[in-house]
């Protein structure tokens, strides 16, 4: 699997340039995805807020929760949880379609036509969830904000702007470019796990099952070991995020 994912990286910066499926498989993992990150942020913003206004409110604190929150979701939450989303709905279809095309023989036929079926199939999805990923976790964190603002005024009846204004008050550069780009390596990771379980199965149509779910359950274990690994990175490049 490393080798596959080596030649995914050295395919994507050799021509030919495959910009119709590109373009394609960005509508797939990114446009049809941004309504199940949209409720999912909306749902875990209002949930968290009012989970951390039950803690804080002991200590008088309440004015925190917006910086907490924010925090929150820009350093983990969103990234994390954008990235399990996308294995589960992009990263299942990846590995299924593939396994599909490989058991009805279509990646053959592309190959007789001397046409790369790695670049034309492999590489365009790969790309598509490491560019479509970050913007994803994006809109999870704000949507993420915005429903926490929901849950605290309907509490303390706080306006949007002073919301936002101290949810941004503590949250430099060094908090909230390293969670994004970390994104980026979810992406890597869902797109070529996802496509070497579907590109490499020999096992015809029971294997598009199996594809599909190896695709999801070794995507999101590898993301949560990378997750680990990279706030270690991020703490020590950038230490004033650990703070």
């Amino acid at each position: 699997m490393s080798l596959f994912g080596l030649r995914v990286i050295t395919s994507a910066f050799s021509p030919p340039f495959e910009m119709a499926q590109l373009r394609e498989q960005l509508i797939a993992a990114g446009a049809e995805s941004w309504l199940l990150v949209f409720a999912s942020g909306i749902s875990l913003g209002t949930v968290m807020s009012f989970h951390t206004r039950s803690s804080l409110v002991t200590f008088g604190a309440t004015a925190m929760i917006p910086s907490v929150q924010a925090d929150a979701f820009f350093v983990e939450i969103g990234p994390l949880v954008a990235a399990l989303l996308l294995a589960g709905r992009v990263g299942s279809g990846i590995g299924a379609v593939l396994a599909n095309m490989r058991a009805t023989e279509q990646i053959d036929a592309i190959e007789s036509l001397s046409v790369d079926s790695f670049k034309f199939l492999v590489v365009p999805r790969v790309l598509a969830c490491v560019i479509a990923l970050p913007i994803l976790t994006l809109l999870m964190d704000f949507c993420g904000l915005f429903g926490g603002f929901l849950s605290e005024h309907f509490n303390s009846h706080i306006s949007l702007s002073l919301y936002f204004v101290r949810a941004f008050d503590d949250l430099g550069w060094s908090n909230f470019i390293p969670p994004v780009l970390k994104t980026t390596v979810f992406g890597f990771i869902i797109g070529a796990v996802s496509s070497y379980f579907g590109y490499t199965t020999n096992e015809g149509a029971n294997g598009v099952g199996r594809a599909a779910t190896n695709s999801v359950v070794l995507s999101s274990l590898l993301i949560i070991l990378a997750d680990v690994i990279l706030i270690r990175c991020i703490f020590f490049v950038f230490p004033d995020s650990a703070i």
